[in-house]
């Protein structure tokens, strides 16, 4: 919107009355006043004696473009418009994520009629595009937005700065000639709905549902009811704050983390990243092992900004073959429980977690046909016994526990006596390791080895666990088994 505003004054003599005489007849024209613009323009000048008629041109330079022109003679104050205070700034008093609260000086046409005379009050407009020196520029503003809504229809609903303080009434009341009319009761009874829009006399509000991260311009205006006219504060601008990114952790090489979800309820996650090492090395592997009993929890892995997989973590190991990207981006997201709940404020879930670069690998290493550990009865001693379990082809070491069971605990056997399945050998005492051995076989048929353990009491039950060391992942654990001693040789 856009039109010059020219002021002219037309003196001499004339005895017509009519405008289509008296401009053909004699006389000067002066220019008094022009502007050019789309804002709020005033002009006061003298009197001009010689001044027969005063003309004012109105030209538009766009379609749909309106003006509105208000005349007042003598001196002093019309009061057709609402009285700015000497200070008519807008200021920021707080800025959060979603909402921007404001303040600004009261108007003295508040502040100097009675409470019973009132018919004025604040509007608050909020907009991603430009401040608005006057209501009609906001109003012609907020018509381009709402055509612009309806041609993307709801699909571009969050994208597009909405208007959420404007109300259809205002723009239905200022589309027609103003009509004289008593204050509602409250803002409330007249603008339903509406937050923050037309709050009566105060002079601080707080915008909200805005979006995060997103630069705002705020208008204020005082509004007179009566007489259908608004004078514009000098509107202010701030961005709201950015959405609290979630903590990443950078895994190191090799290391064992264990990841516990807090009882947070469904929707939990945390996330990790881990940058394989080596020049121009994209290759690693990642394992992981749940140890939350009936938890869900769900690993996706993320790689140059797309997902390259994404599956459930169980009581078994899982293997991730990281490739095709320098570095990973891991989340891990606890999904509900199923079995046994915790009571509030206590774990719910734990999980396993470690990321290894694979140097020269070209696939997940492979893993024992079986974990379950054999004895050998007619091998069985007083001291000693021998215990077997399948390897891989893969050299790798092994490692051999030992735990002496009590009577009761031993007389009970079952899954008490047993180790945990997540009780890996960074958490068993030294004193409890018996032997640790490495093994290959190329023939994974062929890939058994035995171990004899001795130094054992007679007549005492003991739980033997075996673990599968290996450069790369989580060492995996066998099924622990428990084997009695001879009483008697």
């Amino acid at each position: 919107m856009c039109f010059h505003f020219i002021f002219f004054l037309l003196s001499g003599s004339t005895k017509k009355s009519t405008p289509e005489v008296w401009w053909r007849g004699p006389g000067t024209e002066e220019k008094m006043h022009g502007f050019t613009g789309n804002a709020v323009n005033t002009y006061k000048g003298p009197s001009h004696p010689q001044a027969t008629i005063y003309i004012l041109r109105l030209r538009a330079k766009q379609q749909n473009t309106r003006a509105t022109v208000y005349l007042h003679e003598g001196r002093g104050h019309s009061g057709a418009f609402p009285l700015l205070p000497a200070d008519p700034r807008v200021h920021t008093v707080g800025v959060g994520m979603t909402s921007v609260s404001l303040s600004w000086a009261p108007s003295a046409s508040l502040t100097g009629l009675p409470e019973t005379q009132k018919s004025y009050g604040y509007c608050v407009l909020a907009n991603s595009q430009r401040n608005h020196p006057s209501l009609c520029a906001a109003q012609v503003s907020a018509g381009k937005k709402k055509e612009q809504k309806r041609e993307k229809h709801k699909e571009d609903r969050r994208r597009v700065a909405a208007w959420p303080i404007l109300k259809e009434w205002w723009w239905q009341q200022w589309d027609s000639d103003p009509e004289p009319q008593s204050p509602p009761s409250s803002p409330a009874d007249e603008y339903p709905g509406i937050q923050c829009a037309c709050q009566g006399t105060e002079s601080v509000c707080t915008v909200s549902e805005l979006l995060p991260d997103t630069r705002y311009y705020f208008d204020v205006f005082v509004m007179d009811r009566l007489n259908g006219t608004s004078a514009a504060y000098e509107g202010t601008f701030a961005r709201t704050h950015e959405e609290a990114q979630a903590a990443v952790v950078a895994l190191r090489e090799g290391e064992l983390r264990w990841v516990t979800f807090g009882d947070g309820g469904p929707g939990s996650e945390q996330f990790f990243s881990f940058r394989p090492r080596g020049w121009q090395q994209q290759s690693g592997l990642l394992t992981l092992q749940s140890c939350g009993g009936g938890e869900k929890v769900t690993v996706t892995v993320s790689g140059e900004g797309q997902v390259l997989t994404s599956q459930a973590v169980g009581g078994d190991l899982v293997h991730i073959w990281l490739q095709g990207s320098t570095s990973y981006l891991v989340r891990l997201e606890r999904e509900g429980s199923t079995a046994n709940p915790v009571l509030p404020g206590g774990p719910t879930a734990s999980v396993k977690i470690q990321a290894s670069s694979a140097y020269h690998r070209t696939e997940v290493p492979s893993l024992p046909s079986t974990l379950q550990i054999k004895s050998f009865n007619r091998l069985r001693g007083c001291n000693t016994v021998t215990l077997a379990w399948m390897g891989t082809e893969e050299r790798s070491l092994y490692c051999v526990y030992r735990r002496a069971l009590g009577e009761r605990e031993a007389e009970a056997g079952g899954a008490s006596a047993l180790t945990a399945p997540c009780l890996g050998p960074e958490s068993r005492s030294d004193t409890e390791r018996v032997l640790c051995k490495y093994f290959q076989e190329l023939n994974p048929r062929r890939a058994v080895t035995t171990a004899v353990i001795g130094g054992l009491e007679p007549g005492t039950a003991y739980v033997f666990d075996v673990y599968l060391m290996r450069r790369w992942g989580i060492p995996i654990m066998y099924a622990s088994k428990m084997v009695k001693t001879r009483r008697e040789c």
